[in-house]
């Protein structure tokens, strides 16, 4: 008789582990609104979500606002034994990355490099300093 709850449990765990990864799973439409309008400070529906990307626990999308500003963002999401846990979203605003026409090579050359005033540590050490 205890080798029915037992295979239940078992059974409830594989699913259980095998969703847990998945932001496909874990990070719905609502969520990506909510966090999204949050991050750049608009209320949801005034701006759109397109180019959504699942890879693993990370969700990466587009966003475009009505007023036409572009933002590239990221949550990540994953379901546990509380339930569904979302990150809030990360966002840069400018367009996405390959849809300007600029090079690969050329994106290093843009950075400016931060006078000897303005520079710490880790800027020193990566040879970014006047």
């Amino acid at each position: 008789m205890t080798q029915l709850p037992i295979k239940r449990l078992q059974a409830a765990s594989v699913i259980l582990i095998a969703t847990a990864g998945c932001a496909s799973v874990a990070v719905t439409d609502e969520s990506l609104q909510s966090r999204t309008s949050s991050a750049i400070h608009q209320p949801a529906g005034t701006f759109t979500i397109s180019q959504r990307v699942d890879e693993g626990v990370k969700t990466s999308y587009q966003v475009r606002t009505s007023s036409g500003k572009q933002y590239s963002c990221y949550v990540t999401g994953a379901i546990g034994m509380t339930g569904r846990v979302v990150s809030d979203a990360i966002c840069s605003e400018g367009s996405p990355s390959g849809t300007t026409g600029s090079s690969a090579s050329a994106a290093p050359a843009a950075a400016a490099t931060p006078p000897a005033s303005n520079c710490n540590a880790l800027l020193k050490a990566a040879g970014r300093c006047q």
